[in-house]
This record gives structure tokens, C-alpha cells and sequence, in this order.
């Protein structure tokens, strides 16, 4: 995967490449209500030690509760076949959400992995057959950034339906 220095959105400044485990722990504590189980907690902070973080960095003064002067989300994506990518983690400063921290995330993201030949792009999240209205809000972002439902699938997390969304990349 390519990874740019940085680029802009409106409101936001993307930067990408170093992996940042003190960024997806500081956010990953402030949203309880999507990632409270701790093992997950603790993989999610331990894969963002190798894989590189895509950081959304807010344009003017942060929100209150983000430190200045740090990232107020993150995306982690991993490659796992030379034409496709996941989303593997993506978390936003409460403060911001529904801001376009996320859609500068996957822009940026989106940008890279077609510069880079990569035709798919998925990404796994609670499924609707759970009633939680955290994750219908987190389908109704994927959905706005053009990704679809592909399967809901049973056992990948126990008691918990993983939906898959997709999204086809241009080709270039």
C-alpha cells in the first residue's frame, strides 16, 4: 500500500504510514459503548503497533476533550490479497462524530489502495440483526460511503453477527 505524507478535506488534514498504538488506545477508551470488550481492546492496540495508521488530524482548534496537537481518529486497513483490503479499525473522537473525520479516513484510504491496483475494499461490523443503535449509525456511514452488505454471517464473533460490507474501487 502507498502511503502519502498527507492530504487535505475540508476540515481536516490526513496523514498516513507510521503505525500509532497511544492513538488507538486513547480513542479506543473513549468509546465504550462500540469497543467495551476489553480483549478486543487490547488486539486492536496490539495490531496498531505493525500496521500503519491512516490519523485525521482536525483543521483549527480540536474538540474539547482531544488534546491539541493530537489525532482525533484513526483507520487501520490490512491487505489481504493484492486486489483487496479491509478496514480493520476505525474509531473517531465522540466529540466529532458525523464531522467527516471518517470519510476523510477512508478518502484518504480509498486514494491510496487505487493508486495501488486494489479493486476491493471490505470492512466487517456488528450486524443488523443486533439491535444496537451505536452500529446501525456505523452500517448507515459505510452505506453513505458506498459500501454494500454482503453477508451477515454467525460465529466469527460469539454471540454477535458480523455483517461484511464491500465496495468495488475504480480500476485505474
Amino acid at each position: 500500500m502507498q502511503h502519502s505524507p498527507q492530504r487535505r478535506r475540508p476540515g481536516w488534514r490526513v496523514t498516513s504510514g507510521t503505525p500509532d498504538p497511544a492513538t488507538v488506545e486513547r480513542l479506543l477508551r473513549k468509546l465504550t459503548s462500540w469497543f467495551g470488550v476489553e480483549s478486543a481492546v487490547t488486539g486492536y492496540i496490539e495490531a496498531a503497533r505493525t500496521l500503519p495508521a491512516y490519523l485525521a488530524w482536525p483543521d483549527g482548534p480540536g474538540p474539547s476533550g482531544n488534546p491539541p496537537g493530537l489525532p482525533a481518529a484513526v483507520l487501520l486497513a490490512v491487505r489481504h490479497f493484492q486486489g483487496a483490503a479491509e478496514i480493520y479499525l476505525m474509531a473517531v473522537d465522540p466529540a466529532l462524530h458525523r464531522q467527516g473525520a471518517g470519510r476523510a479516513l477512508t478518502t484518504a484510504l480509498e486514494a491510496d489502495l487505487t493508486a495501488d491496483h486494489v479493486r476491493f475494499l471490505h470492512v466487517k461490523t456488528l450486524g443488523p440483526a443486533h439491535p444496537d443503535p451505536g452500529y446501525a449509525r456505523t452500517r448507515q456511514f459505510y452505506a453513505s460511503a458506498g459500501f454494500e452488505p454482503l453477508e451477515e454471517i454467525s460465529g466469527l464473533w460469539p454471540g454477535n453477527p458480523c455483517l461484511i460490507m464491500i465496495k468495488a474501487l475504480a480500476a485505474r
